[in-house]
């Protein structure tokens, strides 16, 4: 019969993602065992990140202070907005080294039956942000899933009451891809978005 701190401890590793029952015993024994400095050094990380990390007032995006980096930034173009579902969408678009706009970060995407609105994408400062006319274009680069798609829709809707220019980002087959492996939905998306 295992301790109950120890199963504790193993429960709340498996309330992190993709991280199941066996991933979570092991990962727990991991530290408990031999590795006890990178369990307190883990523990202290994690205090810290939670106490000291929040939104930034602007876009949304994790930050330590109320204005992220991306937003303070004078190099940006404040004229182009990049919507996106998620902090992590924010570093491979910035890892990408292409996008050297804004964004805003909906933290998720509408989800009625989950009880996500427009007031839970923080969708009122997006607006409040349009109204101020400094917008020129919207990027919708939220994911190609269902409530993905209608979040873009309503985020478009919204946008053409400002009159601001809407573009999405294109999808279809990825660079190197073979016609053999890709989904009829990915295949249907690429033949309607052709150039």
């Amino acid at each position: 019969m295992q301790s109950p701190v120890i199963n504790e401890l193993i429960d709340a590793f498996k309330l992190l993602p993709t991280v199941g029952p066996k991933s979570a015993q092991r990962l727990a024994y991991f530290l408990l065992q031999n590795h006890q400095q990178e369990g307190h050094r883990l523990a202290t990380a994690i205090e810290s990140a939670l106490e000291k990390v929040g939104y930034c007032q602007q876009c949304r995006n994790l930050s330590e202070t109320e204005i992220c980096g991306i937003c303070a930034s004078t190099s940006r173009q404040a004229d182009q907005l990049c919507i996106v579902e998620t902090p992590t969408d924010v570093i491979v678009i910035e890892q990408s080294g292409i996008y050297k706009g804004q964004y805003f970060v909906l933290m998720g995407h509408l989800s009625p039956i989950d009880g996500i609105g427009p007031d839970e994408l923080g969708l009122p400062i997006l607006r409040d942000r349009l109204a101020q006319g400094d917008i020129q274009e919207l990027i919708l680069a939220t994911n190609p899933t269902v409530e993905g798609e209608a979040t873009a829709h309503y985020i478009q809707q919204m946008a053409a009451e400002f009159n601001v220019s809407v573009t999405r980002l294109a999808q279809g087959i990825p660079l190197g891809g073979e016609l053999e492996y890709i989904d009829s939905g990915t295949l249907g998306q690429a033949f309607a978005g052709r150039k």
